[in-house]
């Protein structure tokens, strides 16, 4: 189980979006995560048969170390695990609620 989850709102703690919140919209193999609307860089595109080129803004992958999850309150959290009989959930470290 990881740390994070698509879908999850988190708080961006370190880099140029530093304060910014956002909904993560994919979660990497490595646990990096795409922000919706944050980390943007500028990609140009070549012409095609079907296009013109162009330069479009892209979302670039975030390391975990600079984002933070945030609860139900909208406080930004650090993320634990709690096993139960019936499985395993994420917990917010600061209240101890279910994620």
């Amino acid at each position: 189980m990881k740390k994070f989850k698509v879908g999850d709102q988190v708080l961006i703690t370190a880099g140029k979006d530093k304060g910014r919140k956002g909904e993560i919209i994919k979660v990497w193999p490595d646990n990096r995560v795409t922000v919706k609307g944050v980390n943007l860089y500028k990609k140009h595109l070549k012409p095609r048969e079907n296009r013109p080129g162009s330069i479009v803004e892209i979302e670039r992958p975030l390391p975990p170390s600079k984002i933070m999850v945030l609860d139900k309150n909208g406080q930004p959290t650090r993320v634990g695990f709690k096993v139960t009989k019936t499985g395993k959930y994420r917990i917010s470290k600061k209240t101890g609620e279910q994620l």
